[in-house]
């Protein structure tokens, strides 16, 4: 008799919360030269709550940052993205905006909200076999130890710290925005898939990414919990075409050819503050 397949989340690290916020006005659109001024503003308004990076700080990424993106071939018109180190933090930014003199001109027209996420697949996956080989069982205590070592050392890597506190990257203007789930369809459910399985098909995924690795940045934060979609896909670059070329890429990959579905795509340029 075949045995049921025992499939086990992943664990995850967390790091900033997320907020993506689309607007459109409720009446014209300001001009460029007003538009820029109301965001300095807002934005002035936004760093001076708590959470808040002050503008020219040296300090470590702990506090979080603020940017304004003028939408472009969207029936919507403007995205305000949040990272704050809280979900009180959030709160308050979403009130200062509304408080601004841009904020009280929006209507919301879409929110997601989410926290930046590194996926602990490959470690998991290693530790699962380990507990079975020993005859334990995921979650025992050699486990959790196991687990709260490697955990550590990857919050302490460099490249994990980009992806949990990203930084707002400089000379890289142009701003996509979407979010996604994974299947639970018969016969394509993500969720049934054992660990490895998984495991093997995001290391996959992610060589692809890194493949773009200077010309686009990502930023992946998870919702699920928090929204209806289960992650969120931020993605920074130079030149608007990359996120073509990069998405395209992916979508070949067996992960996202077989598993994955997603939200609307939402493109622009940041506003300079």
């Amino acid at each position: 008799m075949t045995q049921p397949v025992i499939a086990h989340p992943p664990e995850t690290l967390e790091g900033w919360y997320a907020l993506h916020q689309i607007f459109r006005f409720d009446k014209r659109k300001p001009d460029s030269t007003r538009l820029t001024r109301m965001v300095k503003t807002a934005a002035a308004a936004l760093d001076s709550k708590p959470g808040a990076r002050k503008k020219g700080s040296k300090k470590a990424p702990t506090a979080g940052w603020s940017c304004f993106v003028n939408l472009i071939g969207s029936t919507s018109e403007l995205m305000v993205i949040h990272f704050r180190e809280s979900l009180d933090a959030i709160g308050a930014a979403q009130e200062a905006l509304a408080k601004t003199e841009v904020g009280k001109a929006l209507q919301p027209t879409y929110s997601f909200l989410s926290i930046t996420e590194a996926g602990l697949y490959h470690i998991t996956a290693e530790l699962a076999r380990a507990a079975d080989a020993r005859g334990g069982k995921v979650g025992d205590a050699e486990y959790a130890r196991a687990l709260a070592e490697r955990s550590t050392a990857e919050r302490e890597s460099p490249q994990v710290k980009r992806r949990l506190y990203p930084e707002l990257p400089e000379k890289m203007p142009y701003v996509c925005f979407y979010p996604m789930s994974k299947r639970r369809d018969a016969g394509q459910n993500w969720y049934t898939l054992s660990l490895d399985e998984r495991s093997r098909l995001m290391q996959a995924h992610g060589l692809t990414g890194r493949r773009y690795s200077g010309r686009v940045q990502q930023v992946i934060t998870g919702a699920i919990g928090l929204d209806a979609w289960e992650w969120g896909v931020t993605l920074f670059a130079p030149d608007a075409l990359e996120f073509k070329k990069l998405v395209t890429d992916m979508r070949f990959d067996e992960v996202s050819a077989r598993y994955a579905d997603f939200g609307d795509f939402y493109v622009g340029k940041i506003i300079p503050r």
